[in-house]
């Protein structure tokens, strides 16, 4: 039987783990307060501002009840405004408040950073093998 720290799967999922330790660590010592999760959220609604919440977990892989939690300590935090959608109250209206944008415009620059450290080493012929390694392996899964 073959050892896990051998097998391809056990690698990326430690670096996947490694590398988000890594970036809440980064934004923490930035003096930002909202995590991995909660910037990918934001990031996100900024590039895709009228998303449904139902795509957006799908984007940023959580199910719909850990995406509601998100939005719901993104809005008690000031970084989002929920308001009732016009046409079907079972949806809602998301809005980066002034707040969220200037969060987004700082952390963006403190994740291009971290991101650098964590691909040090890392060439870009080599980066578009690995992502097209792993655009394979998601299709081959699909």
């Amino acid at each position: 039987m073959e050892k896990l720290n051998s097998v391809l799967f056990y690698s990326i999922e430690k670096a996947i783990k490694t590398y988000r330790q890594f970036a809440q660590k980064e934004l923490k010592k930035a003096g930002l307060t909202i995590t991995v999760d909660q910037w990918l959220t934001l990031k996100c609604l900024f590039d895709n501002p009228d998303i449904s919440q139902k795509e957006l977990a799908e984007m940023v892989f959580k199910d719909t009840a850990s995406i509601t939690r998100i939005i719901d300590l993104l809005v008690n935090a000031r970084y989002l405004k929920k308001t009732a959608h016009k046409e079907d109250k079972r949806k809602s209206n998301l809005t980066i408040t002034e707040h969220g944008l200037e969060t987004i415009e700082f952390a963006e620059k403190v994740v291009e950073n971290y991101r650098k450290v964590a691909l040090k080493g890392i060439g870009i012929a080599k980066e578009d093998h690995v992502n097209a390694v792993m655009k394979t392996i998601i299709n081959n899964c699909q």
